[in-house]
Protein backbone atom coordinates (compact mmCIF):
# COMPACT_ATOMS: atom_id res chain seq x y z
CA UNK A 1 0.00 0.00 0.00
CA UNK A 2 0.89 3.16 -0.97
CA UNK A 3 0.30 5.17 2.47
CA UNK A 4 0.75 8.64 1.65
CA UNK A 5 -1.58 8.06 -1.06
CA UNK A 6 -4.22 6.43 0.55
CA UNK A 7 -4.22 9.19 3.45
CA UNK A 8 -4.42 12.01 0.79
CA UNK A 9 -7.16 9.62 -0.97
CA UNK A 10 -9.04 9.43 2.70
CA UNK A 11 -8.70 13.87 3.02
CA UNK A 12 -9.80 14.04 -0.60
CA UNK A 13 -12.29 11.88 -1.54
CA UNK A 14 -13.88 10.83 1.95
CA UNK A 15 -13.27 14.03 4.30
CA UNK A 16 -13.59 16.77 2.29
CA UNK A 17 -16.79 15.54 0.71
CA UNK A 18 -17.95 15.78 4.11
CA UNK A 19 -17.57 19.22 4.73
CA UNK A 20 -14.20 19.40 6.53
CA UNK A 21 -13.09 22.26 4.95
CA UNK A 22 -10.71 24.48 7.41
CA UNK A 23 -7.55 23.39 6.67
CA UNK A 24 -5.75 22.83 9.70
CA UNK A 25 -7.86 19.68 10.55
CA UNK A 26 -6.95 18.57 7.27
CA UNK A 27 -3.46 19.33 7.86
CA UNK A 28 -3.27 17.79 10.98
CA UNK A 29 -4.76 14.45 9.35
CA UNK A 30 -1.47 14.21 7.70
CA UNK A 31 0.67 15.14 11.21
CA UNK A 32 -0.80 12.25 13.07
CA UNK A 33 -0.47 8.95 11.63
CA UNK A 34 -3.56 7.35 11.33
CA UNK A 35 -2.08 4.15 10.83
CA UNK A 36 -0.10 3.88 14.07
CA UNK A 37 -2.69 3.86 15.90
CA UNK A 38 -4.54 1.01 14.05
CA UNK A 39 -4.20 -2.62 15.21
CA UNK A 40 -1.56 -4.64 13.33
CA UNK A 41 -4.58 -6.97 12.03
CA UNK A 42 -5.89 -3.61 10.29
CA UNK A 43 -2.91 -1.68 8.96
CA UNK A 44 -4.38 -1.98 5.43
CA UNK A 45 -7.37 -0.75 6.32
CA UNK A 46 -6.35 2.38 8.38
CA UNK A 47 -7.90 5.00 5.91
CA UNK A 48 -10.48 2.95 4.38
CA UNK A 49 -14.73 4.51 5.17
CA UNK A 50 -14.97 1.97 8.06
CA UNK A 51 -15.15 1.44 11.68
CA UNK A 52 -12.03 -0.48 12.47
CA UNK A 53 -12.29 -3.46 15.12
CA UNK A 54 -10.22 -3.01 18.63
CA UNK A 55 -9.70 -4.67 21.55
CA UNK A 56 -12.58 -5.90 24.23
CA UNK A 57 -15.09 -5.32 21.13
CA UNK A 58 -14.69 -1.78 20.58
CA UNK A 59 -14.13 0.16 17.54
CA UNK A 60 -12.26 3.05 15.61
CA UNK A 61 -14.61 6.18 14.22
CA UNK A 62 -14.75 6.68 10.82
CA UNK A 63 -12.00 9.11 9.94
CA UNK A 64 -14.90 11.50 8.34
CA UNK A 65 -16.40 11.63 12.10
CA UNK A 66 -13.59 11.79 13.66
CA UNK A 67 -12.46 14.62 11.65
CA UNK A 68 -15.63 16.16 10.93
CA UNK A 69 -16.32 16.41 14.91
CA UNK A 70 -12.72 17.83 15.39
CA UNK A 71 -13.70 20.45 12.86
CA UNK A 72 -16.87 21.62 15.00
CA UNK A 73 -15.67 21.61 18.36
CA UNK A 74 -12.51 24.20 16.58
CA UNK A 75 -10.27 23.11 19.78
CA UNK A 76 -7.95 26.40 20.82
CA UNK A 77 -4.41 26.16 22.12
CA UNK A 78 -5.37 27.61 25.61
CA UNK A 79 -7.81 24.52 26.23
CA UNK A 80 -8.47 21.06 27.98
CA UNK A 81 -10.07 18.67 27.14
CA UNK A 82 -12.23 15.56 28.66
CA UNK A 83 -12.79 12.12 25.83
CA UNK A 84 -14.64 9.57 27.23
CA UNK A 85 -13.61 6.95 25.23
CA UNK A 86 -10.10 6.41 24.38
CA UNK A 87 -9.87 3.41 22.25
CA UNK A 88 -6.95 3.12 20.32
CA UNK A 89 -5.37 7.20 21.82
CA UNK A 90 -5.94 8.53 17.99
CA UNK A 91 -8.87 11.04 18.89
CA UNK A 92 -6.92 11.85 21.34
CA UNK A 93 -3.77 12.64 19.67
CA UNK A 94 -6.04 14.66 17.26
CA UNK A 95 -7.32 16.87 20.04
CA UNK A 96 -3.77 16.96 22.06
CA UNK A 97 -2.53 18.57 18.72
CA UNK A 98 -4.98 21.33 18.80
CA UNK A 99 -5.25 22.14 22.69
CA UNK A 100 -2.91 22.37 26.07
CA UNK A 101 -4.24 19.13 27.70
CA UNK A 102 -6.36 16.19 27.01
CA UNK A 103 -7.65 13.81 29.73
CA UNK A 104 -8.99 10.95 27.86
CA UNK A 105 -10.84 8.46 30.20
CA UNK A 106 -11.54 4.39 29.02
CA UNK A 107 -13.42 1.85 31.24
CA UNK A 108 -11.53 -0.97 29.49
CA UNK A 109 -7.78 -1.83 31.12
CA UNK A 110 -6.69 -3.10 27.53
CA UNK A 111 -7.67 0.16 25.72
CA UNK A 112 -5.87 2.41 28.36
CA UNK A 113 -2.70 0.30 28.02
CA UNK A 114 -3.36 0.48 24.35
CA UNK A 115 -3.47 3.77 24.24
CA UNK A 116 -0.48 4.81 26.46
CA UNK A 117 1.60 2.83 24.36
CA UNK A 118 0.27 4.44 21.03
CA UNK A 119 0.63 7.89 22.28
CA UNK A 120 3.92 7.57 24.03
CA UNK A 121 5.15 5.93 20.72
CA UNK A 122 3.54 9.27 18.52
CA UNK A 123 5.48 11.51 21.13
CA UNK A 124 2.05 12.79 22.56
CA UNK A 125 2.79 13.82 25.74
CA UNK A 126 0.28 16.26 27.00
CA UNK A 127 -2.38 13.18 27.19
CA UNK A 128 -3.55 11.62 30.33
CA UNK A 129 -4.96 8.24 30.01
CA UNK A 130 -6.72 7.34 33.00
CA UNK A 131 -8.86 4.18 33.50
CA UNK A 132 -12.58 5.22 35.27
CA UNK A 133 -16.43 5.20 34.01
CA UNK A 134 -16.73 8.64 31.85
CA UNK A 135 -19.78 7.29 30.78
CA UNK A 136 -21.96 9.21 33.56
CA UNK A 137 -19.78 11.40 34.06
CA UNK A 138 -16.96 9.82 36.51
CA UNK A 139 -13.49 12.28 36.05
CA UNK A 140 -11.22 14.59 37.78
CA UNK A 141 -10.09 17.83 36.38
CA UNK A 142 -13.39 19.17 35.72
CA UNK A 143 -13.95 21.68 34.44
CA UNK A 144 -12.99 21.34 30.89
CA UNK A 145 -13.61 23.55 27.62
CA UNK A 146 -14.14 20.81 25.37
CA UNK A 147 -15.68 17.26 26.52
CA UNK A 148 -15.71 14.55 23.47
CA UNK A 149 -17.69 11.35 24.01
CA UNK A 150 -16.11 9.14 21.60
CA UNK A 151 -19.28 6.45 21.56
CA UNK A 152 -23.22 6.74 21.90
CA UNK A 153 -25.41 7.68 24.56
CA UNK A 154 -28.66 6.79 24.62
CA UNK A 155 -29.44 9.87 26.39
CA UNK A 156 -26.96 12.65 27.50
CA UNK A 157 -26.16 12.80 31.13
CA UNK A 158 -26.03 16.10 33.03
CA UNK A 159 -23.36 14.84 34.80
CA UNK A 160 -21.60 15.51 32.09
CA UNK A 161 -22.57 18.68 30.88
CA UNK A 162 -22.00 20.10 34.50
CA UNK A 163 -18.48 19.19 33.58
CA UNK A 164 -18.24 22.20 30.91
CA UNK A 165 -16.89 25.60 31.76
CA UNK A 166 -19.25 28.65 30.71
CA UNK A 167 -18.23 28.62 26.69
CA UNK A 168 -17.51 24.94 26.47
CA UNK A 169 -18.14 22.66 24.16
CA UNK A 170 -19.33 19.04 24.03
CA UNK A 171 -19.79 16.51 21.51
CA UNK A 172 -21.37 13.39 21.64
CA UNK A 173 -23.70 10.80 19.48
CA UNK A 174 -27.18 10.89 21.02
CA UNK A 175 -30.13 8.69 20.42
CA UNK A 176 -30.88 5.35 20.38
CA UNK A 177 -31.96 3.09 16.79
CA UNK A 178 -33.44 4.22 14.54
CA UNK A 179 -32.37 7.84 15.07
CA UNK A 180 -29.23 8.93 16.56
CA UNK A 181 -27.60 12.35 16.20
CA UNK A 182 -24.03 14.20 16.57
CA UNK A 183 -24.86 16.99 18.72
CA UNK A 184 -22.85 20.05 19.75
CA UNK A 185 -23.54 21.52 22.64
CA UNK A 186 -22.38 24.55 24.05
CA UNK A 187 -22.49 26.02 27.47
CA UNK A 188 -23.73 29.55 27.42
CA UNK A 189 -24.97 30.25 30.64
CA UNK A 190 -25.06 28.49 34.81
CA UNK A 191 -28.03 26.46 33.61
CA UNK A 192 -28.34 27.17 29.93
CA UNK A 193 -26.84 25.01 27.03
CA UNK A 194 -27.94 25.58 23.26
CA UNK A 195 -27.73 22.06 20.87
CA UNK A 196 -26.39 22.07 17.63
CA UNK A 197 -27.59 18.64 15.41
CA UNK A 198 -24.79 18.40 13.00
CA UNK A 199 -25.56 14.82 11.02
CA UNK A 200 -27.75 11.30 11.75
CA UNK A 201 -25.27 8.40 12.36
CA UNK A 202 -25.43 5.36 14.78
CA UNK A 203 -22.64 4.54 17.13
CA UNK A 204 -22.23 1.85 19.52
CA UNK A 205 -23.50 3.30 23.33
CA UNK A 206 -20.75 3.50 25.84
CA UNK A 207 -20.45 0.51 28.54
CA UNK A 208 -22.70 1.56 31.64
CA UNK A 209 -24.30 4.06 29.16
CA UNK A 210 -27.23 5.67 30.79
CA UNK A 211 -30.43 4.31 29.27
CA UNK A 212 -33.54 6.35 28.43
CA UNK A 213 -36.75 5.22 30.76
CA UNK A 214 -38.94 2.69 29.46
CA UNK A 215 -42.71 3.48 30.16
CA UNK A 216 -44.88 0.82 31.62
CA UNK A 217 -48.75 0.96 30.43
Amino acid sequence: MNTEQARFNMIEQQIRPWDVLDQDVLNLLSIVKRENFVPAAYKTLAFADLEIPLPAGQKMLQPRIEARILQELAVKKHETVLEIGAGSGYMAALLAHRGRHVQTVDIQPELVALARENLSNNGVTNVDVVEGDGARGGSTGAPFDVIVVSGGLPVLPQELLTQLKIGGRLAAFVGVLPVQKAQIVTRVGETEYRIDDIFETYIDPLLNAIEPPHFKF
